[in-house]
């Protein structure tokens, strides 16, 4: 799952939202003096990527992208926060732009907080509105771009994400299927490690 996905995957803490968005560019390595609402966000998002990452239907999103690749891992999870932002009322008490402008405002005032190779990419995150870039097919390119331009000369000579985005079209409703299955059961994974309590914009 990406960045979005992570966020909505998270007790209401501002805290543990970061964590859980963190621990993806920080590699699950936290600082001495962080929360435990951050920490225990980086634990879950380690929960939530070895789940997805294991489970059959994630697998199958994959196989209908062919059957070799090495970014089609990364290609489904950026479809999947399009179609999380395509079916975000079936999942959330809250909508979408509250959701973001919230999560957005809070996360903003930790800034200072926060040490410099942590705040960065949170403030590149907000600045850019990163997380509200999956509105559309054509968003979801820009993605896939934003993607290739990030990667090392040598892995772009074997893959690119912008090469699956036709096959994405194509089977985009297949995929939806795949998602549609397994994001409620993703969720009731990640009940197992929260606060229920703190999960109240979760439907499921």
């Amino acid at each position: 799952m990406n960045w979005l996905a992570h966020i909505f995957l998270s007790e209401q803490s501002i805290e543990f939202q970061i964590g859980n968005y963190l621990a993806d560019p920080l590699k699950g390595r936290t600082w001495d003096n962080a929360s435990h609402d951050l920490q225990k966000g980086m634990q879950v998002h380690k929960i939530i990527d070895s789940y997805t990452d294991a489970h059959p239907i994630f697998k199958q999103s994959k196989n209908r992208l062919g059957k070799k690749g090495l970014l089609k891992s990364v290609v489904i999870d950026l479809t999947y926060d399009y179609l999380l932002t395509k079916n975000w009322d079936k999942y959330s008490h809250i909508p979408i732009d509250n959701y973001l402008q919230t999560f957005y405002k809070q996360a903003y005032k930790t800034l200072p907080n926060l040490p410099e190779h942590a705040s960065a990419p949170l403030k590149r995150m907000i600045d850019f509105d990163l997380l509200n870039k999956y509105q559309n097919l054509g968003q979801l390119q820009q993605a896939f771009l934003r993607v290739d331009k990030r990667l090392s000369q040598r892995l772009k000579q074997r893959d690119l994400a912008t090469n699956y985005y036709e096959i994405v079209c194509q089977n985009i409703s297949q995929i939806e299927a795949d998602f549609l299955e397994f994001f409620p059961q993703l969720i009731l994974k990640v009940k197992e490690s929260t606060n229920e309590g703190k999960c109240t914009h979760w439907k499921i």
